[in-house]
């Protein structure tokens, strides 16, 4: 059977703008890795009635209902209560909800104030899914025909809660077993690559075979439904053979999230050091790699060289040239990679440079003008990319085409 659901965030600071809906984003891309499909997705206040309005309407269009938000101590927290009178539930105390509530408070030298324990009241026929990450449990319950479950608002409480105990508890529900690959992609657009599998997406049932965008880049996701992980691997196996022969080298990982990773994990394999000299970038590249855990086995160091006369002094890069050429030229940053790689003693050196706004340099290079270079085994080499208008997109895709050098040269592609 394939299953539809409706997320329905509960929270007056959502709909006002105050907080970001994290949770429903990362439910709904939950959801879509078990094959769930999830055609709605709802905003209420904390106001009981609007919130039984939606949940009735709920009831009438999806299989599963997934509320967030709404179960804590306070007296703005209405979601169970509401839910156990629109399913006609009652409720009993559970004493190990009880135990864990007060070994959370316990462990942190907090008292436990009397409306804290309305949060283990529960409704009777539940599965209990624990609160690692806070105090108030979820709960997932059948009823009237449909799949009801409650998970809390704070966005870590609530994507811990859903991968720990909704996930297995959804997953509960079919006899089948659903399993996917995400195939990362970088240098082509979403539209050409939907162009060039157009004919695979139409035709294919399962596996699927769907894009998705990504900031600077897309993915693409095979989903198979089967018996077995053994059996949903072989359905996925030549799906994710065809799209790799049909879309080549810019196809830079199955299942690495990142480009970052990806040439973060080439560099470790191969006992390779990195640093990296930004100018336009501000320091965003040796940010990308450091969230990587483990990244002292790879990043040496960077320098962001703002100003122009820093790429002189801190980086060797020739003055004549900042003078002649200006700061954003393809000999500065190829300056700045060999200058950066020498100066931290490592085996590939970085060096960024351009203008991301808002406006055009004394020599003329427009917003969007960049220049990616790399330095490695006594070769340079180095990008001219014309990125647009917009600050962040800038900043961002210059970092990925520097990954992508990366990836590229240690895996004997072509650089440039």
């Amino acid at each position: 059977m394939s299953y539809c659901a409706e997320i329905i965030s509960v929270g007056t600071e959502i709909l006002l703008g105050n907080i970001v809906n994290t949770d429903a984003r990362d439910i709904s891309q939950m959801l879509s890795e078990l094959g769930i499909n999830v055609y709605y997705q709802t905003v209420v206040g904390d106001n009981p009635e609007r919130l039984k309005k939606a949940v009735e309407i709920a009831k009438g269009r999806a299989d599963i209902i997934i509320t967030t938000g709404g179960l804590g101590p306070t007296c703005d927290d209405l979601t169970k209560q509401t839910l156990i009178e629109a399913f006609n539930k009652e409720t009993y105390f559970d004493a190990e909800a009880e135990r864990i509530m007060l070994d959370y408070f316990k462990k942190r030298g907090k008292p436990v104030t009397e409306n804290n324990y309305q949060q283990v009241y529960l409704p009777v026929g539940c599965v209990p899914f624990e609160n690692t990450c806070g105090t108030a449990p979820g709960c997932a319950f059948e009823a009237d025909g449909k799949y009801v479950l409650m998970l809390p608002g704070p966005p870590r409480e609530c994507v811990t809660m859903m991968k720990v105990s909704g996930i297995p508890y959804l997953k509960s529900l079919s006899d089948s077993e659903i399993y996917s690959h995400n195939i990362h992609i970088f240098g082509l657009g979403e539209s050409n690559v939907g162009d060039k599998l157009y004919d695979m997406m139409m035709e294919l049932s399962n596996p699927t075979l769907a894009p998705y965008a990504k900031d600077g880049e897309c993915y693409l996701r095979v989903t198979a439904k089967g018996k077995s992980q053994e059996e949903c691997e072989k359905l996925m196996e030549p799906v994710i053979a065809e799209v790799r022969r049909r879309l080549g080298d810019v196809v830079y990982s199955v299942d690495v999230e990142t480009l970052e990773e990806t040439a973060f994990l080439l560099m470790r394999d191969r006992g390779l050091t990195l640093s990296a000299a930004e100018s336009c970038t501000g320091g965003l590249l040796a940010k990308r790699i450091t969230d990587i855990p483990g990244a002292s086995a790879v990043f040496r160091g960077g320098a962001v060289t703002y100003a122009t006369d820093t790429k002189a002094s801190l980086l060797g890069v020739d003055s004549q040239v900042l003078k002649n050429e200006g700061p954003v030229c393809s000999t500065v940053a190829v300056q700045m990679a060999e200058g950066v790689r020498q100066r931290f003693g490592s085996d590939i050196g970085v060096g960024i440079t351009g203008i991301a706004g808002p406006d055009t340099d004394e020599f003329g290079a427009a917003v969007g003008t960049v220049f990616v270079a790399m330095s490695v085994d006594g070769k340079v080499f180095c990008r001219h990319l014309t990125l647009g208008s917009d600050r962040e997109r800038i900043r961002t895709a210059a970092v990925h085409n520097a990954f992508d050098m990366i990836r590229r040269y240690l895996t004997g592609l072509e650089v440039e």
